[in-house]
């Protein structure tokens, strides 16, 4: 066995010795655990930003684009919105012991589902320490310990928050191994990580989709994917046109470089004449670069001749491609097409057309009249979510607490035999 194999097998078995104890720990003494690390990571604000620093010299000293150095940087602001997340998590019910449904049966044996932690949960993700923070929160309040393999880019980052919550966790009734490192400067680490069955109960990956189709193909540990987002908006021909506008922008410019921006924009032909002027001089005033049809390029000469690899990107960028559709089953069979399964919105005033949408499209978030931007856990009043699953077993949409655990049947009797 090599030595980063042990090392992450090592991690893994202290893990499950941790979570076993977890497992027992009341809502008590879990929600005052999180409150400890919150108040922790506040009042190392200052060391948390200064190793992000050194994070962000090193990106931009090797060329990294600024999208992606957003989505690195931390600052005062950003350490107190996860430390905030935290708090949220503890403020949350605890999904622990909940029956998700129940019976007795006509022999007399009580039949109960309960939710159950799920164990040990591996996290593969790229450079978003905040992932870090919410990561950690929600694996504990949710009963499992939490192994983070984030990437190399923030890993200066990563080790100082990882750091402010296991101390704080030293202070408290629950061992600070429900929380810990995988070092992220040697690749293998994260195959060993996916491979470790036996181990570890669950993989999630979450980043740009080479990522996670990496670690679906190679993971041998149950992996739910999250994260990659094509998500469409569309115009339908009844759609208020004012309030259309405002959709679009707040979805593609409001933070470009989230799984839940905006990256591909539909306009039934009714309303083309009208509304592609206004729409794409507005995201030009944005500072967005629009990958249009020969409809919309006949607008703007800025405007960039689409292909179908423009179609299928999640740029995570100010870009946006663009096309006219000839109807409502047009613009689902370009989704359909197209989509990674993370969410579309509709703007319409036709109820007709809005469930033809929400049936017809095939993704985990659908929303009518609404920005994409709400598929988030925080906005769903989920709490801190870890991700938002674009797959259909377990776990679709934003994974709360909930989406976290799995369930045990408790069956009860007086004296039963078969």
């Amino acid at each position: 066995m090599t030595d980063v194999k042990q090392q992450v097998h090592d991690a893994a078995r202290r893990a499950r010795v941790a979570a076993a104890a977890l497992a027992l720990t009341p809502r008590a003494a879990k929600d005052e655990a999180l409150h400890a690390m919150a108040d922790a990571l506040v009042a190392a604000s200052a060391d948390i930003i200064a190793a992000n620093d050194k994070d962000v010299a090193a990106a931009r000293d090797a060329g990294t684009g600024e999208n992606v150095i957003d989505r690195l940087s931390l600052d005062d602001a950003r350490v107190r919105d996860f430390a905030n997340g935290v708090r949220d998590i503890a403020a949350l019910p605890d999904p622990i012991g909940e029956v998700v449904r129940g019976s007795t049966l006509p022999n007399g044996l009580i039949l109960q589902q309960v939710r159950v932690p799920m164990g040990v949960i591996g996290m593969i993700y790229e450079g978003r320490p905040n992932v870090t923070a919410d990561a950690a929160a929600i694996c504990l309040k949710a009963g499992s310990a939490v192994l983070l393999r984030g990437s190399s880019s923030a890993s200066e980052s990563n080790a100082a928050i990882i750091t402010v919550m296991r101390g704080a966790l030293a202070g408290t009734s629950i061992p600070p191994d429900v929380i810990q490192q995988i070092a992220a400067d040697d690749r293998t680490s994260a195959t060993h990580l996916m491979q470790a069955r036996g181990l570890v109960d669950l993989v999630i990956p979450r980043g740009g989709a080479g990522l996670i189709n990496a670690v679906v193909s190679e993971s041998t540990v149950p992996v739910i994917e999250t994260g990659v987002g094509n998500c469409h908006v569309y115009v339908d021909a009844d759609a208020d046109l004012d309030m259309a506008l405002d959709i679009v922008l707040n979805a593609k410019t409001q933070r470009n470089s989230v799984c839940n921006a905006a990256e591909s924009l539909l306009v039934h032909k009714a309303v083309a004449d009208a509304f592609l002027p206004r729409v794409v001089s507005a995201l030009h005033e944005q500072g967005v670069t629009v990958h249009g049809d020969p409809a919309f390029c006949a607008i703007d000469g800025e405007v960039v001749p689409a292909t179908d690899h423009d179609y299928a990107t999640e740029y995570l960028s100010a870009d946006i491609s663009a096309k006219v559709v000839e109807s409502l089953d047009d613009a689902v069979d370009h989704i359909r097409t197209f989509s990674s399964g993370h969410t579309e919105a509709i703007v319409t005033s036709s109820l007709a057309a809005s469930r033809r949408f929400t049936m017809g499209v095939d993704s985990a978030a659908v929303m009518v009249n609404a920005s994409t931007r709400f598929t988030d856990g925080g906005e769903f009043g989920f709490g801190a979510e870890i991700g938002i699953s674009t797959q259909k077993l377990h776990a679709r949409g934003p994974m709360g607490l909930p989406e976290m655990t799995t369930t045990t049947y408790v069956v009860t009797g007086n004296g039963h035999v078969r």
